[in-house]
């Protein structure tokens, strides 16, 4: 038998194999197909226990005995305890996104308030990414705009800086921060170490939720100021008193002793979940999120919404309370899961009445709105495929669309270039490219036919079965190109895949495509036509990646130097040479005694540069 034809009975096999040497502990399992690929990941409290399982197919849903006929082999990864081994499988679906998992789509980073721990003058910024350099980071806020604004507020407040070191390392003078009251302007003395330093711990305080203080403090101040009669102090205290109680604002929302907590809240409208996530920190709301998790298939919305929390977690950091709609299968585990991630005590809880019950149920008509917003959407793109397949007369409304560019400049750094659109609309996690090695880098018509003989002759090659093939290819250019794929196509042997040329119009302008296709008279549509504003998104996104790869490319070449191909010549030889010499140009001219006249360049190794340069090796 092939292995790569899916066999349940050959899959049973495999597995009931596996078992023979699966320990009764905790841990983690990945199915993997015959190219290797992840096809699910899971976790048990007991590996045998959990596998075996597996093995009885006829009480299994469809979607997994689909996977169980696609298990050519597994990999098995023990953990210590139940909770580790949750976390293990979350991670493992993010970094591999199996087909036949639940799987978090958008997995986007937050941002946060940084503050600096260390130095005399730390400033406050907004940040996304890393956090592990030792500064405060306060958060998470669901959008950059929701973070700026508090940012603008806190400078107001406790005028603290924003600008890079270098910045205020060089400043002679007060930017403007400082003359519209959102900077105390250290960098040039204009406030004390110790001064600066207590608007730190405010601004901290005041960020982890202590505002009360801060602000019997700041009205003490200006009261303070007014009895002297300095009327202009009281009143920059008076704007920030302002400023605090703008930011300290909250709608009607009771959160009880709680100051640090997330919603979960899951609605599904047919095949479509929708979650939304809400976050408040030091009291405060920083916005909410709503996403989509995918392959969401036969599961309860209960379990939906634990594996999503589960992935969720293993990027952002939990809170010590999560609320949910639904409560988890397993809430123990997870709880303990979130407490091994946060390295703290995180409580789980599905409330049935009272505030907290109000706040899941606002957050439940947010999960609502939200997807009745992603089904008009996608009823949008239905039918904008439906017009793209009755145009090009297409069997039905396709369901992957490959667009394919090329980028370059007069030759130098050629690449080809593929998006990837659908249903739920760009799929950037398709997208590839390729470095044009055979053609010759200014031949556009044979940059295109290495590009489709190399996508399809690996498509043949890995998916005979046309799972994840095209059912619509749009080639940017016109009859040239579209003749360059359609010969590699039948050198290949590989017959329908729909090609279609997009070309510009006699100026080049939008508005004016041609389209090319086999059999066919081109034509071009309406210039309001919607089905042209959907074709000439697609062909913008294909060249703006292809252009995009392009200049990534071209900047990596212009890093490089020469002294990079020469076999003994580090970086620490390299810095030398170009030190003495100004430049790469300047060592490729320079003779042999000039050459070993710099440190760390024996006699020999001048010898290899001269004649690396010379041609005389």
């Amino acid at each position: 038998m092939d292995i790569a034809t899916p066999s349940l009975a050959h899959g049973t096999e495999i597995i009931l194999g596996v078992l023979k040497t699966l320990p009764n502990a905790p841990g983690s399992y990945r199915m993997l197909d015959a190219k290797g690929d992840v096809l699910y990941v899971g976790k048990a409290k007991n590996l045998k226990k959990r596998v075996v399982a597996y093995t009885r197919t006829d009480q299994l849903p469809i979607r997994l005995q689909r996977m169980v006929a696609f298990t050519t082999s597994m990999e098995i990864v023990t953990t210590h305890t139940e909770a580790e081994a949750l976390l293990l499988e979350a991670n493992l679906i993010k970094k591999y996104k199996p087909r036949y998992n639940i799987l978090l789509r958008d997995d986007k980073s937050f941002p946060y308030i940084r503050v600096d721990r260390e130095g005399p003058w730390p400033r406050i910024t907004k940040h996304r990414g890393a956090r592990d350099d030792g500064a405060e980071y306060f958060g998470p806020f669901a959008s950059a705009l929701a973070v700026n604004q508090s940012l603008t507020i806190l400078q107001k407040v406790f005028l603290l800086r924003s600008c890079t070191d270098a910045m205020f390392a060089n400043r002679a003078r007060p930017c403007l921060l400082h003359q519209i009251k959102r900077c105390s302007a250290p960098c040039v003395g204009r406030i004390s170490p110790e001064a600066y330093a207590a608007l730190v711990a405010q601004a901290r305080a005041f960020l982890e939720g202590d505002s009360r203080d801060i602000q019997r403090e700041f009205a003490a101040e200006m009261s303070a100021a007014a009895e002297r009669r300095d009327y202009e102090a009281a009143a920059a205290w008076r704007d920030r008193i302002r400023a605090l109680a703008q930011i300290q604002q909250r709608q009607d929302i009771d959160l009880g002793q709680e100051k640090d907590l997330d919603l979960a809240a899951l609605y599904r409208a047919g095949s479509l979940v929708a979650i939304q996530m809400v976050f408040f920190r030091a009291g405060r709301h920083t916005g909410n999120r709503a996403f989509f998790p995918a392959q969401t298939g036969d599961a309860s919305d209960a379990e939906i919404l634990a594996a999503f929390l589960a992935q969720f977690y293993t990027q952002h950091p939990p809170p010590p309370l999560v609320l949910t709609s639904h409560a988890a299968p397993e809430q123990d585990l997870l709880r303990e899961a979130l407490s091994l991630r946060a390295r703290r005590r995180v409580e789980l809880a599905a409330p049935q009445r009272g505030p907290k019950k109000a706040l899941l149920r606002q957050a439940e008509t947010n999960a609502r709105e939200a997807a009745e917003r992603k089904l008009a959407e996608t009823a949008t793109q239905a039918q904008l495929l439906a017009d793209v397949a009755e145009l090009f007369g297409l069997a039905a409304p396709p369901q992957r669309i490959e667009v394919y560019d090329n980028s370059h400049i007069q030759g130098a750094h050629a690449v080809g270039a593929m998006i990837v659109a659908g249903p739920e609309g760009f799929e950037k996690t398709a997208y590839r490219t390729w470095n044009i090695k055979d053609a010759a880098t200014n031949d556009d018509f044979g940059m295109m036919r290495e590009v489709f003989r190399r996508r399809f002759a690996r498509a043949l090659a890995d998916d005979p079965e046309r799972t994840r093939w095209p059912d619509l290819v749009l080639i940017d250019g016109g009859k040239g190109q579209l003749t360059s794929a359609q010969e590699i196509l039948a050198d290949l042997g590989v017959d329908g895949v729909p090609l279609v040329g997009i070309s510009k119009g006699p100026d080049r302008n939008a508005g004016r495509e041609q389209f090319h296709q086999e059999g066919k008279a081109s034509f071009q549509l309406p210039p309001t036509h919607p089905v042209l504003y959907y074709l000439q998104r697609l062909r913008d996104e294909a060249h703006r990646f292809a252009i995009g790869t392009h200049r990534a490319k071209r900047g990596r070449a212009i890093t490089k130097s020469p002294l990079d191909a020469i076999t003994g010549i580090g970086a620490a030889r390299k810095k030398a040479l170009l030190h003495h010499f100004g430049s790469a140009r300047g060592v490729s001219e320079a003779g042999v005694e000039d050459l070993a006249a710099v440190d760390g360049i024996s006699r020999a190794l001048a010898q290899r540069l001269y004649d690396h340069f010379h041609g005389t090796g």
